[in-house]
C-alpha cells in the first residue's frame, strides 16, 4: 500500500501543528495584554464595550453634564426645605444656605395645617383626573382618524393643521378663547345681537376647570398623536391583509389589530402621565387667575410660585415642592408595577 505524503505507516495523518499568532494578533497583544475573556453568560467586558462604544459616549457627554447641571444639581437645594431660610444672612444665596438655621420638619407640619395647600392640592387632583378622562383617549383617536386617511396630501395637511397649536404661547392660547368665549367675544355678541343675553365663559369659576381642559387639548391633543403615529407605522401591513381575507371590516381590524398595536405605548404614556398628576401647569393657570379667582385656578405649581417667589417664604415652598416630587415618583413606580401586572413593559423592565 502506497503511503500518502505527511501520512503515517499505519495510514493516519498526525495532529496539524498549532498555528504560529499572525502579526495583527501578536501587535494586540502587545498592545492591550493578553484577551480577556468574555463576562459571564457570553457578556463582553465593560472595557471592551466602552473602547467600543467610545464615541457614542463622547456624542452624550454634553447631554449627560447639562442634565446633572441643570437636573440634579439644584435637587441638593432641597435642604432649605429643612431650614428656616434667608437668603439675605450671606453675600449670595448659595452661602445663606450654611448660616440658615435648621428647623427640621417644622415646614411639612405647616404644610399639613394650611388650608390654601389642600384647596390647591384639591383643585390639582380635580384636573387631573379631568384631563385624564377627557384629554389622553383624544390623541389616541386622532391618530387613528389620521391613519385611517388614505390620501397622503390630506393626511400631511390635517398632521399641520393639528400641530399648528402646540408651538402657540399660552398667552396666545388663553386670547384665542377670550376673543371667542369672553363676555366681548364672538359667541356672547352674535348671541346679543339676537336678542339673547351673552355670557362670559372665561369668568365662570364653576366651569374654569372644564374651560382650561378644552384649551389643553386645543393646544397639545395634535401633538401628542405623533408617538401614536409612530407606532401605528411599525404595523405591517400583512396583519390588516390577513385580517382582512378573513373577513374583518374596519372596526375590527381596528379593534384587533391596531389598538394591540399601540397597547404598549399607551400603557407607557399613561404611567408618565400619571407621574405627572400634581404637574396640570402653571402657565395656564397663572394669566387666568385674576378672572376666576384663587379658589378655582390655584394649582400646586401656582401654589408654590405664589409662596416662594411672591411671599418669599422660601423653604415653605421648597417642602411642598419636595413633597410633590416625592409623590409624583411613588406614582410612577405604582403605575409601573401595574402595567407590569397587565403583562405591559411600561418605563422600564422588571
Amino acid at each position: 500500500m502506497s503511503l500518502t505524503a505527511g501520512s503515517r505507516p499505519d495510514g493516519t495523518r498526525p495532529p496539524a501543528a498549532v498555528e504560529e499568532p499572525t502579526a495583527a494578533v501578536a501587535t494586540a497583544v502587545a498592545k492591550n495584554g493578553m484577551p480577556r475573556k468574555a463576562g459571564k453568560a457570553g457578556k463582553v467586558h465593560w472595557r471592551i464595550r466602552l473602547r467600543r462604544d467610545r464615541a457614542l459616549i463622547l456624542m452624550t457627554l454634553p447631554v449627560i453634564v447639562l442634565l446633572l447641571l441643570f437636573n440634579y444639581v439644584p435637587l441638593l437645594g432641597n435642604v432649605v426645605a429643612f431650614q428656616d431660610y434667608d437668603p439675605y444672612v450671606s453675600s449670595n444665596g448659595v452661602t445663606a444656605i450654611f448660616h440658615s438655621p435648621w428647623v427640621g420638619v417644622e415646614q411639612f407640619s405647616r404644610m399639613v395645617d394650611d388650608p390654601l395647600f389642600w384647596g390647591a392640592a384639591k383643585n390639582t387632583i380635580v384636573l387631573f383626573v379631568l384631563q385624564l378622562v377627557l384629554f389622553f383617549p383624544i390623541p389616541i383617536a386622532l391618530a387613528l382618524l389620521i391613519n385611517s386617511v388614505i390620501r397622503p396630501r390630506v393626511r400631511a395637511v390635517a398632521q399641520a393643521i393639528m400641530y399648528l397649536p402646540h408651538f402657540f404661547s399660552w398667552v396666545l392660547v388663553v386670547t384665542v378663547f377670550q376673543q371667542i368665549f369672553g363676555g366681548a367675544g364672538i359667541i356672547a355678541q352674535t348671541l346679543e345681537d339676537h336678542g339673547w343675553s351673552g355670557f362670559d365663559l372665561m369668568t365662570n369659576a364653576d366651569l374654569f376647570k372644564y374651560l382650561v381642559t378644552a384649551q389643553a387639548v386645543w393646544k397639545d391633543a395634535g401633538w401628542g398623536i405623533i408617538v401614536f403615529l409612530a407606532a401605528l407605522a411599525a404595523v405591517s401591513t400583512d396583519l390588516y391583509e390577513a385580517a382582512a381575507m378573513d373577513g374583518a371590516g374596519r372596526w375590527r381590524r381596528m379593534w384587533h389589530v391596531t389598538l394591540p398595536a399601540l397597547r404598549p405605548v399607551i400603557a407607557l404614556l399613561l404611567v408618565l402621565r400619571v407621574g405627572d398628576a400634581l404637574s396640570v401647569g402653571f402657565e395656564q393657570f397663572l394669566l387666568q387667575r385674576d378672572a376666576v379667582g384663587v379658589g378655582a385656578s390655584e394649582v400646586l405649581d401656582t401654589y408654590v410660585w405664589n409662596m416662594g417667589i411672591q411671599n418669599g417664604d422660601f423653604s415653605y415652598a421648597a417642602a411642598v415642592g419636595l413633597v410633590k416630587g416625592v409623590i409624583g415618583v411613588c406614582l410612577v413606580l405604582a403605575a409601573n408595577k401595574f402595567a407590569h401586572l397587565l403583562g405591559e413593559q411600561g418605563v422600564y423592565k422588571k
